[in-house]
């Protein structure tokens, strides 16, 4: 990936870590509810990650095979979670990116949480 292409997958990450912070906050009512959601049901109530992230790769255009195979670029050195890839190729790349993302938009969100809840508190 050139010099480029990371900046530009930097960017997209820091923008939807602060979008789901900024979210996640207003909606859980705090930065500790929402980092305690985030730690205990990241796909429950106040949170949504999934959904989150299925919205941005909408927004960001990367639904698609091309954007798919962006993502996974960025991330070639992350381990994703154990999944069937059943079905066409582009929907296998979809889902692998989107998991590869969601595990380390988690990370960025968990860590920036944390570090607002010690300064808030």
């Amino acid at each position: 990936m050139d010099l480029h292409q990371r900046q530009h997958f930097d960017l997209l990450l820091q923008m939807a870590t602060e979008r789901l912070i900024e979210r996640a906050v207003q909606r859980c009512e705090g930065v500790e509810a929402a980092l305690h959601q985030l730690r205990t049901d990241p796909d429950g109530e106040g949170v949504w990650l999934g959904r989150f992230v299925d919205a941005f790769f909408d927004d960001a255009l990367l639904d698609n095979p091309a954007g798919a195979c962006f993502v996974l670029q960025a991330l070639e050195r992350r381990p994703v979670p154990a999944a069937a890839l059943d079905g066409r190729v582009g929907d296998a790349l979809r889902s692998l990116a989107k998991q590869a993302f969601r595990a380390l938009l988690t990370q960025k969100a968990h860590e920036a949480l944390a570090q607002q809840a010690v300064y808030a508190g």
